[in-house]
């Protein structure tokens, strides 16, 4: 092993609001907030999710190429058709696809049924 895993990060307009977003949906708070970088993980000592400022970002058009998904999440869910209106709720948009939505600031994002091997998903739909 060369090196293990700290932040996905994401760029974003809105680091606030973006991280508002993903600590609604995981049930995670937020452990950091600076002026142009949030993070959101189970504690200040794990990996997560981490939001960057970039005033210039630029939506995802998804399917369209023209300006690529830059990265995509898939997140097990223990109902995805209970999810669906859960994350619309939660500010996000649906996409084109298969349980395929997207974040408040466009990055793209699939709800996947939770695979046997993991546990279940406290309050999880």
């Amino acid at each position: 092993m060369i090196g293990r895993m700290h932040h996905v990060v994401l760029d974003c307009p809105d680091p606030d609001a973006l991280a508002a977003f993903y600590s609604a949906l995981f049930g995670l708070p937020v452990t950091y907030r600076g002026d142009d970088w949030v993070v959101v993980a189970a504690s200040d000592t794990t990996s997560g999710l981490a939001f960057q400022r970039v005033p210039e970002h630029r939506r995802p058009t998804w399917p369209d190429p023209a300006v690529p998904q830059q990265f995509h999440l898939d997140v097990m869910v223990e109902d995805v058709e209970a999810a669906g209106p859960r994350v619309l709720a939660l500010g996000a948009s649906k996409l084109d696809g298969e349980n395929v939505y997207a974040d408040p600031a466009g990055h793209p994002f699939c709800l996947i049924p939770r695979p046997r091997w993991a546990p279940p998903i406290p309050g999880g739909a």
